[in-house]
């Protein structure tokens, strides 16, 4: 498998998010998700991107891009992630390390940042076409985005 870095510019998302404080856990992060899509589904509103981010140590975010006519419920909140340019890096988890990736994204991004080319990275986030415990063709084309600023 190849994995290259590389520049795209993402337009503004509208995600549905739901956030959690604690010690890394995934059968929380799969309720957090499913606690979304069930809010979405009874809302009639079409799933698009499922995205993750980790603001800080201990603070989790799930998030599923929504689309059409709702307001946030509950825990659920609505935000609108505006548009970026985004460095990212596609990769299948079961054959590279995310840890690999991860490290060669923050080397990456700092010879970017030393030739000029952008300013600074500012947030990371994980996205996923959909569901990536529905099956390995989602989980094959694991995204890793990080917010630049040029």
């Amino acid at each position: 498998m190849t994995v290259d870095f590389g520049y795209k510019r993402m337009p503004s998302l509208r995600v549905a998010t739901l956030s959690r404080t604690g010690g890394w856990d995934e059968k929380k992060l799969r309720g957090q998700y499913k606690t979304i899509a069930e809010w979405a589904k009874k809302n009639h509103l079409r799933m698009g991107r499922w995205l993750f981010f980790e603001p800080n140590m201990r603070t989790f975010i799930a998030g599923i891009e929504v689309k059409g006519a709702a307001k946030g419920s509950g825990r659920i909140r609505l935000r609108t992630l505006p548009a970026a340019t985004v460095a990212r890096v596609v990769f299948d988890p079961d054959e590279v390390s995310p840890r690999v990736i991860y490290h060669g994204m923050n080397d990456w991004l700092k010879w970017q940042k030393k030739e000029k080319k952008i300013k600074k990275p500012l947030s990371y986030r994980e996205v996923y076409s959909g569901d990536p415990w529905s099956g390995p063709k989602v989980w094959a084309h694991t995204e890793i985005q990080v917010v630049v600023k040029k």
